[in-house]
């Protein structure tokens, strides 16, 4: 089963790389930017779960944090959508309570949190301002086999209140993120500290660590109604 969670990992988060040569700082930066994504995913109600979190370079990540869902999802709500972009936004808020300073290593989580809200706005009708409408026509190429532009078909007043609704998704959810973390700072400190002794914990480290700092998991409830998984379940 080892050697399966080594192949595993290296297949979804990419090969190691210890070789790598990074500084105290940043290694401390990495391990609060990753411990502020694993408890807004433990904090927050309908999260898919959290299974792994480590600061070993792995690709071209300097940490990474996995969440492993329980079922096959082919709809998910505005909710989850929603929490996804807060756990998204909480590297960048933890890197920026602690070290009162942001770093360029949230890129990725802002371009996939933005891209996520517009899709929302834009594609699913998941705004209450703009309402349930589709904006943006697509255009195939079909002999290419895949989307080549979007033809705007919305007036200029309809693109600034889609970029203001965006705008307001994200915001919203970082505010809410740096309210989460803000109120927990002690168990984020010590998630942090734990990553840097251990390089990488597992959910059942977090659950402890968790459970040291009487902060109840509410994802907990709804674990315990689901069916047990065996060793090794992914879905």
């Amino acid at each position: 089963m080892e050697h399966l969670e080594k192949a595993k990992d290296k297949v979804m988060m990419g090969a190691e790389r210890r070789s790598l040569m990074i500084t105290v700082k940043e290694k401390e930066i990495t391990a609060y930017h990753e411990a502020g994504h694993a408890l807004i995913a433990k904090l927050l109600p309908g999260t898919d779960p959290l299974h792994k979190v480590t600061i070993i370079p792995r690709g071209r990540a300097l940490g990474l944090t996995m969440q492993l869902p329980t079922d096959e999802k082919y709809t998910v709500s505005r909710t989850f959508l929603k929490n996804t972009i807060c756990i998204l936004m909480g590297g960048r808020v933890a890197e920026e309570i602690i070290f009162n300073e942001i770093t360029t290593g949230a890129a990725n989580d802002i371009e996939r949190a933005t891209a996520m809200a517009r899709k929302m706005v834009c594609e699913w009708g998941m705004s209450d301002t703009l309402g349930p409408l589709s904006y943006g026509k697509k255009e195939e190429q079909i002999f290419l086999g895949r989307e080549i532009n979007q033809h705007r078909d919305f007036s200029e007043a309809t693109a600034v209140r889609i970029d203001d609704e965006v705008k307001e998704l994200v915001t919203s959810s970082n505010d809410k993120v740096k309210q989460l973390l803000s109120e927990h700072i002690d168990l984020l400190r010590a998630l942090a500290h734990e990553l840097l002794e251990k390089e990488t914990l597992t959910s059942e480290d977090i659950k402890a660590i968790m459970a040291a700092h009487s902060v109840v998991d509410p994802n907990a409830a709804e674990a315990v109604s689901e069916p047990a998984a065996g060793d090794g379940h992914e879905a």
